[in-house]
């Protein structure tokens, strides 16, 4: 199975993205996910893995100190863990978004979203080809399996960037202005 193309997992996002009433709500971005389950489901199992092993690469992308810091500020902490959701919320705010993002992740405020809503993830983004199988353990398996055939640091890599204090009000007015208006 192939890794899926760039502009084939972007139009499946996008076309999910279509009449979400909020993308931005964690709420939002699940409704999403599940729309690009369904999806998913409907054009096969080798899609959905294709498509996952793209997700895969673009979290390996993704995995940057700037963009972690401005997950930190938007949601007042982020985990490990956190990060990888925030990740997948991230994602179903579209292709441009995500492109602008990671390029300069202060331009997350132009999003407009509430400060008090601190839920921007979306877990469900993770893994969402296993809509396509009927077993985790089918789906794993064919990822595991697929993943195998690419080289070892597709997925993998170090944290990018440079690390700073998340902490230090200074420090993130310099790297977010924009976003430090809003949270801060």
């Amino acid at each position: 199975m192939a890794i899926m193309d760039w502009d084939e997992f972007w139009a499946i996002v996008d076309r999910a993205r279509e009449g979400v009433d909020d993308t931005r709500t964690g709420e939002g971005a699940e409704e999403v996910a599940e729309r690009i389950g369904g999806r998913l489901t409907e054009l096969g199992r080798e899609a959905a893995v294709g498509f996952d092993l793209r997700y895969d690469a673009l979290a390996a992308e993704s995995y940057d100190w700037n963009l972690w810091g401005a997950a930190y500020l938007m949601k007042g902490g982020c985990s490990d863990d956190a990060f990888d959701y925030f990740r997948g919320w991230l994602v179903a705010q579209g292709r441009s978004t995500w492109e602008r993002a990671l390029r300069d992740p202060d331009t997350l405020a132009e999003l407009g979203i509430d400060s008090d809503d601190d839920f921007l993830e979306c877990e469900d983004m993770l893994g969402v080809g296993r809509a396509a199988f009927d077993e985790d353990e089918d789906f794993y398996a064919a990822l595991d399996a697929a993943r195998a055939e690419l080289p070892a640091d597709t997925f993998n890599g170090p944290l990018l960037g440079d690390d700073f204090d998340h902490d230090d009000d200074s420090e993130v007015r310099t790297r977010y202005p924009r976003l430090a208006e809003i949270y801060l």
